[in-house]
């Protein structure tokens, strides 16, 4: 069972998003109007997924992606925010989000977002997703490594081939299906190329690949 924090200052926005992912066969462990309580409880609870809307009182919600992001990288954040601005999206993913939904998003759409957040997946509403790429493309061009870098890990074959596909967006389970791999096997490839390059997330991975040229082609 996945287990849950809902991060949200409205009570009801909150208990309806609670009521949905308890019906749908979710583990909520926690809810949090602030930033400071989100923080206190996902230490107490250590959730698999945080479902965190930015515009929260007391600590920011970029902040407490930040520091979920540095002290629990195994917890994956799902941004469920009332705004689809560029400088929030953007904000939230370079802080360390998974994935990014307003809240016009279907109920089932939510769910899957979840669902796939929790397996490793960058979830965006649509649209969102190349715009977070593109400013990645952008900032990789600009900071490209430098030839003096020591020797970065070495990847087999697949793991590479995986991260290429993960560069140019798609999501596990479309990767599988171009590979013809399970999911699990799709999974356990990124997991081991996070370990080996020593990155927390799949958002660090994507601009990793894009740095070295690996979304081309």
């Amino acid at each position: 069972m996945i287990s849950v924090m809902v991060v949200d200052d409205h009570p009801m926005w909150r208990r309806a998003v609670v009521r949905d992912l308890e019906e749908a066969g979710f583990e909520v462990v926690a809810e949090a109007g602030s930033g400071d309580e989100a923080l206190r409880r996902a230490e107490a609870t250590r959730p698999d997924v945080v479902v965190l809307d930015l515009q929260i009182p007391g600590v920011p919600g970029v902040e407490v992606i930040r520091r979920l992001a540095e002290t629990h990288p195994e917890t994956r954040i799902l941004i469920l925010s009332a705004s689809g601005e560029q400088a929030d999206v953007l904000a939230a993913v370079k802080a360390g989000a998974t994935g990014y939904l307003v809240k016009s998003a279907s109920a089932e759409e939510f769910l899957d977002a979840v669902r796939r957040t929790a397996d490793g997946d960058a979830v965006f509403t649509p649209g969102l997703a190349g715009l977070v790429l593109g400013e990645f493309r952008r900032l990789s061009s600009s900071s490209s490594p430098s030839n003096n870098e020591p020797d970065t890990p070495r990847l087999t074959e697949r793991e590479t081939e995986v991260l290429r596909l993960v560069a140019k967006g798609l999501s596990y389970k479309a990767i599988a299906e171009r590979l013809v791999l399970s999911h699990r096997t799709v999974q356990n490839h990124v997991q081991n190329t996070l370990r080996k390059l020593q990155l927390h997330n799949r958002v660090e991975l994507v601009r990793y690949a894009m740095q070295r040229g690996l979304d081309d082609g």
